[in-house]
């Protein structure tokens, strides 16, 4: 039952990431990067990116949701992507964020 969830929060990630591409107009050879944060982390890209999508997952999770994400983008004109997978000392991620870097908020 857990795993259905994690699979449609999945696709649901997937379907929000290529609207928002289409109605920011990404040109063909802009991709989302992901990265693995925490509270803070996600603030500060929400700070420095315009768009971004975050997904809230429970930390044992993260790890599958950001797998199933991005083989389900292997399709998709978007699969050019970088991950940062780091877990600072002490902090628990729980947010999976797509961002473009070239993209940053003024």
């Amino acid at each position: 039952m857990i795993n259905e969830s994690i699979e449609l929060k999945a696709k649901i990630y997937v379907y929000d990431l290529n609207n928002c591409a289409i109605e920011n107009g990404f040109k063909p050879d802009e991709t989302w990067e992901f990265s693995m944060a925490t509270d803070v982390e996600k603030i500060a890209f929400e700070k420095k990116y315009f768009p971004i999508i975050t997904a809230k997952v429970l930390p044992e999770f993260l790890s599958e949701m950001y797998h199933l994400v991005k083989s389900k983008l292997m399709h998709a004109k978007y699969s050019h992507e970088k991950t940062s997978e780091h877990n600072p000392a002490g902090s628990t991620l729980q947010y999976l964020i797509a961002y473009n870097p070239g993209r940053l908020r003024h």
